[in-house]
């Protein structure tokens, strides 16, 4: 009884939403199904029902584990790589309180992996990245809390110390499954097809300048 306790929050809330959450070991196994793939720093996953992470959460952590194989030699290099792994977890989420659940929970990890604290540049840059990934609202209407089309950014990085921005709606990310092969992925089909144009493209970006703003607008 003590095990199905913690997998809800209230009997209300499953009634109305459905809402149960996954246990930890089920987490690990529907994962290691996937398993090159949670391990690989920049493979995008999108969890639509993210809950306060449980998925994600675990995601983040092996991507990082796999940062810390390949760049532990370079602070430069991790710390990137690191802000990399974060860019590529993605969430969507009915319940605002799992919302900022999820986000805190994303940047607990992060932040521990490098020992930030809320005043560093990377800290605040991390936070930003997360009010961009995880979303509050319908991942079946594809609208977020306030009725508006779900964005996602797409992150990259461009090598010393920069990282690209574009953003795309989520209803035409979810079109390009007519298109994706074995080896494709969210947002690998995007240079491909013109109907896929972002909504918006941004100037390359520091730490410092995610930390302080979104970014500017290419014209």
């Amino acid at each position: 009884m003590v095990q199905e306790q913690n997998l809800i929050k209230s009997k209300q809330r499953v009634a109305d939403h459905g809402e149960v959450f996954t246990p930890e070991w089920m987490v690990e196994a529907m994962l290691d199904l996937v398993k090159a793939e949670t391990e690989r720093i920049d493979s995008r996953f999108l969890e639509p029902a993210c809950g306060s992470g449980n998925f994600l959460v675990k995601i983040l952590q092996r991507k990082l584990a796999a940062v810390e194989l390949k760049y532990a030699k370079s602070e430069f290099e991790r710390t990137h790589f690191a802000l990399l792994a974060l860019m590529c977890v993605y969430g969507i989420e009915l319940l605002q309180d799992n919302v900022g659940e999820c986000r805190e929970n994303l940047l607990a990890i992060f932040s521990e992996y490098l020992n930030l604290d809320d005043t560093k540049d990377l800290y605040r840059a991390a936070k930003m990245v997360l009010s961009l990934n995880i979303v509050h609202g319908d991942a079946l209407k594809m609208r977020t809390a306030n009725d508006e089309p779900i964005l996602f950014a797409e992150w990259a990085y461009l090598g010393k110390g920069k990282f690209k921005q574009r953003d795309f709606r989520f209803s035409n990310l979810t079109q390009s499954s007519s298109f994706v092969s074995d080896d494709q992925s969210l947002f690998s089909v995007m240079s491909q097809h013109d109907i896929f144009s972002p909504e918006a493209t941004y100037k390359p970006m520091t730490i410092a300048d995610l930390s302080n703003s979104i970014g500017e607008i290419e014209t």
